[in-house]
């Protein structure tokens, strides 16, 4: 996922609820619908609740999938990773539930942990915050999910869930998502940029000032602008619907690797930046000082 320019106001307060100008989605000003974190069955029947009741006046309220929450961080401030001046009430900042099964083991679910920005999965019977929302965004793409699953991971009828693979909210992929890119590489046709089709390119793990020296060589040698890409570039690719890697099938990549550095510095701890965990398709952070990440370059179409 990729931003847009930010709106020079990201929030505007209507009452209780809170549009994001940024992406279109509404939220509650408060960020916890329940009193205590629930299980993630027990999240999906608090929304279905809110609906009947039509809580702040709204009777379409939905547990956000993995893109749309994990679209509210802003990953240079902690604790909560918010964005200044947000308008939000009651935010925790631990873990909060998604709607979208972990593809790797399905009874799993993403959640997004707001003290620092991190996207990982939680056992579905573990507690975690609800944090609903409303609306549709003109930019945000599907996760890629279509099946839904229970608490113990068993394929289940989507209708009436609630879940991601049921109401497959964003917008969708193009068809074929990948091409040859002109100049060399490939186009992903979704988020517009174009990658190698080589996933490591400095041929195993370095430390961060490594991966942007590997970089600045291969622009140098082919003339081509070649970065380290932003987290969220990095995690436009993932496909929740797949693991081991957590990429589009028919993708046209090789060598591709677990872990992958980002350009993005962590504003939790001075030192570290965030990295995708490709074949889970989460979002962590490392030190930028230990060689434990790999290079994927990028660049602007």
């Amino acid at each position: 996922m990729t931003r847009p320019a930010s709106p020079e106001e990201r929030f505007t307060v209507e009452g209780e609820t809170v549009v994001d100008n940024l992406t279109g989605l509404v939220w509650p000003r408060s960020a916890q619908a329940a009193e205590t974190g629930l299980s993630w069955p027990e999240a999906l029947e608090l929304v279905a609740a809110m609906n009947r009741e039509s809580r702040h006046g709204f009777a379409d309220w939905r547990l956000p999938n993995r893109r749309e929450l994990y679209s509210l961080i802003d990953h240079a401030r902690r604790e909560p990773a918010l964005p200044g001046n947000h308008p939000f009430v009651n935010v925790w900042s631990g873990k909060c539930w998604t709607s979208t099964s972990s593809a790797r083991d399905r009874a799993y679910a993403w959640w997004v942990q707001f003290s620092g920005g991190r996207m990982f999965f939680g056992r579905k019977t573990d507690d975690a915050v609800v944090w609903p929302v409303r609306g549709e965004s003109n930019f945000l793409f599907a996760t890629g999910q279509r099946g839904c699953f229970d608490a113990a991971g068993e394929p289940v009828e989507c209708a009436g869930t609630g879940q991601d693979g049921a109401l497959r909210m964003g917008r969708p992929w193009p068809e074929p998502r990948f091409a040859p890119a002109e100049g060399g590489g490939v186009l992903d046709r979704m988020t517009g940029l174009i990658w190698m089709e080589s996933t490591d390119l400095a041929g195993g793990m370095v430390a961060h000032a490594a991966a942007r020296e590997a970089l600045a060589g291969l622009a140098a040698e082919t003339g081509l602008s070649w970065r380290l890409p932003e987290i969220m570039e990095l995690e436009s690719l993932t496909d929740c619907s797949r693991a081991d890697p957590a990429l589009p099938g028919g993708h046209p990549f090789r060598d591709v690797r677990e872990e992958y550095w980002s350009a993005t510095d962590s504003g939790y701890e001075q030192g570290w930046a965030y990295c995708l965990y490709l074949h889970k398709g989460a979002v962590g952070v490392g030190f930028k000082d230990h060689a434990e990440f790999h290079v994927w370059p990028v660049r602007d179409a």
